[in-house]
């Protein structure tokens, strides 16, 4: 189809112009709107409703008696009465009609925009949440996805739980995100409201003062902390005198720890996400594998930590409780005074309002045993007394934690042991420098500069050579050279020196233990490292710690203790220092030899296993029933104070809870030889 021929160009396509006269018409007003539609309408009912009148049989024959049945045609289409009689008549009718169909139209129009717009809150997230006992998570970020999927799990054997989530994304945006991430959320309901959470008034939307316990995410930048802050404040404002839920929080730098407790409040709970990853790493540099105990405790999916009362033992020593339980794993008290003891004195007596700390599957799987459990004396043995050999230490990469990471090693570490780190960045250097300097302890530290993800300066370093490594992410702000082109910054450094260190260990055949700082979970996936390597995430361990103290307040407490320098923590010790390598025994043996040295025992990690997942090895609160062989390379979890390296020639320290002998009437019977039973497991080698 073609168009007129202008005089400046070739002819124009009618359609565009049509187009361009409608767009126009709707643009100029709700005036000239209403005319052309009238004067369309018009344009089509008329021609049709004549059609309609001369096409019936029974019209009438006069022009006069057609142009009455076209008006009351006409009339009816309209919706204007069509009624017949004196013009004043007619025209009194018609106004009438007119009066009545905007009347309708204009209440049809209220509603129909009522619903819209209540449709569209709804979809925004803006309606109020009316739920009790719900828990509520206020902001949005990554931890987002392991906080609903813990609590998911958390949730499994409880009926109507609900997550109300409050965040600045739409609402539908945000439900598409979680249930991609997380999947089928079963008995658990999620609501999502959209709005900022520095404003009382939105964050009431989710009823934090009816809520079991409220999470404050942590956001990413320098003003993240702040922002918790801000969030902790609102929170405050929205239930003052209405409720006081649980509240936990977590800020990235420690300088601002102390705001955001008071913001919190005396009963909320705020933890440091630098301090609790830097010891983390620092434990998981000398002992690898411990990470994935870590994990294991503090997700839902196994087992982990809860409170129980149990009337039966009270008035009995601790010692005793160790096995008192075949499926749980007894590490310590709290006492209805407040607070925790980790560990406790074997000779500790349980009170009646005191409650009992264990690792167990469930609230509901803490039963006491049957009977006595099998424990064979003989096949427990001691620790030995020698010093163990300098080792040297790597350090890839430079951040705010790096500082404390060193300091929890120095102490721990054999006398003689040498640290090294490669670092880039004038302020990294400069920082890594001081750091350097301040060292007069047994730990001697040297800084090389060097890019960690270019391999020329790794085999500078030697890699292989050394023990144990530490490959640790730069922070946003500092760090290596970003202004260079192509830098690679965040995870994406730390992936390639992984694919070096990689390349290197095949050159070389030996594998030092590398502990791997990552910032985001997803890039775990991708990490090219051996099968059950250290991993430590920040950001999803305060994801977990924070979901776990959101279902049990009693264990704030315990990750204090647990994280806490020079308090009891746990560890991976050899097994062969618990009972005899190569030998058959009952988990229940090495419970009990663990209480003789002032240990909780509570798992082990078999070396034949740490290559294959998902458990790689690690195995926490086994069945004390069951049976197991031990190798030289097999370690055992326990729960211990934390240990100093002693200088070089002198005793291993004596521990500070040791009970050589059995408890008079310990819940155990002595096993006289090892046999072979069912369901053994064999592992470890030299």
């Amino acid at each position: 189809m073609t168009g007129r021929r202008t005089t400046d160009g070739p002819p124009r396509p009618a359609l565009p112009r049509t187009r361009y006269w409608f767009d126009s018409v709707i643009a100029r007003g709700t005036r000239v709107l209403i005319g052309w539609l009238t004067l369309i309408c018009l344009a089509v009912v008329v021609p049709a409703s004549m059609a309609l009148a001369w096409a019936d049989p029974r019209v009438p024959r006069t022009w006069s008696g057609q142009l009455v049945a076209v008006w009351v045609s006409v009339g009816q289409t309209l919706k204007i009465g069509g009624a017949v009689g004196s013009p004043l008549y007619v025209l009194i009718s018609v106004v009438l009609a007119l009066v009545a169909l905007l009347f309708v139209s204009t209440l049809v129009g209220l509603i129909t925009n009522g619903l819209n717009d209540r449709v569209l809150d709804l979809r925004r997230g803006r309606s109020t949440v009316l739920e009790e006992r719900h828990t509520v998570l206020l902001g949005w970020s990554e931890q987002v996805f392991p906080m609903v999927s813990e609590l998911v799990a958390a949730n499994a054997n409880r009926r109507r739980a609900v997550i109300a989530v409050l965040g600045p994304k739409d609402k539908a945006e945000m439900e598409d995100e979680i249930a991609l991430a997380v999947g089928r959320t079963g008995r658990t309901r999620l609501i999502c409201r959209s709005g900022v959470t520095t404003d009382p008034a939105v964050v009431a939307l989710v009823g934090p003062e009816t809520a079991r316990a409220v999470l404050v995410l942590t956001h990413g930048g320098e003003g993240g902390d702040a922002h918790v802050v801000k969030t902790l404040l609102a929170l405050e404002a929205a239930v003052r005198r209405r409720g006081r839920p649980e509240v936990v929080a977590a800020v990235r730098d420690g300088r601002h720890h102390r705001a955001a407790q008071l913001a919190a409040g005396p009963g909320g709970r705020v933890l440091n996400i630098e301090d609790v990853t830097a010891r983390l790493i620092a434990r998981t540099s000398r002992q690898p594998g411990l990470s994935l105990v870590h994990q294991e405790l503090l997700d839902f999916e196994g087992d982990e930590f809860y409170t129980v009362r149990e009337p039966a033992l009270t008035g009995q020593p601790f010692g005793r409780l160790l096995l008192a339980y075949a499926t749980s794993s007894v590490v310590g008290i709290v006492p209805a005074s407040g607070g925790v003891e980790l560990n406790p004195a074997p000779d500790r007596i349980l009170g009646a309002e005191d409650l009992i700390l264990l690792v167990t599957a469930d609230d509901d799987t803490a039963v006491l045993a049957d009977g006595p459990l099998p424990v064979d004396s003989e096949a427990i043995t001691e620790a030995g007394a020698s010093a163990p050999p300098a080792e040297r230490f790597l350090v890839l990469g430079w951040n705010r934690r790096a500082p404390l990471i060193v300091d929890q090693l120095e102490p721990c570490v054999p006398e003689g042991s040498e640290l090294v780190v490669m670092a880039a960045g004038e302020e990294a250097l400069r920082d890594a420098g001081r750091c350097a300097r301040s060292r007069a302890g047994r730990l001697r530290m040297t800084v090389r500069e060097g890019d960690i993800a270019d391999p020329r300066d790794l085999d500078a370093l030697d890699v292989p050579s050394f023990d144990r490594a530490v490959l640790l992410g730069y922070d946003d702000t500092g760090g290596a050279d970003r202004a260079a082109p192509g830098a690679l910054t965040g995870d994406d450094r730390t992936l390639v020196t992984l694919l070096h260190l990689r390349a290197l260990e095949e050159a070389s055949g030996r594998k030092p233990a590398v502990v791997t700082e990552m910032t985001d979970d997803r890039n775990r996936l991708l990490a090219p490292a051996r099968e059950g390597g250290d991993f430590v995430v920040g950001g999803r361990l305060i994801s977990l710690l924070m979901t776990q103290i959101a279902e049990n307040r009693h264990l704030a407490d315990v990750f204090d203790a647990l994280f806490t320098a020079g308090g009891d923590s746990l560890h991976l010790k050899p097994a062969t220092h618990y009972v005899l390598p190569e030998r058959e025994v009952t988990f229940a043996t090495v419970v009990e030899s663990g209480r003789r040295q002032g240990h909780c025992v509570l798992g082990y990690r078999l070396h034949g296993d740490a290559g294959h997942g998902p458990a790689y090895g690690v195995r926490v609160n086994p069945d004390k029933r069951e049976r197991v062989r031990f190798g030289p390379r097999d370690s055992v979890i326990v729960l211990a104070r934390e240990p100093v390296a002693p200088a070089a020639g002198a005793g291993d320290p004596s521990p500070s809870k040791v009970l050589p002998e059995p408890l008079p009437g310990a819940l155990s019977e002595r096993v006289p030889g090892s046999r072979a039973g069912d369901g053994s497991k064999t592992a470890g080698g030299p």
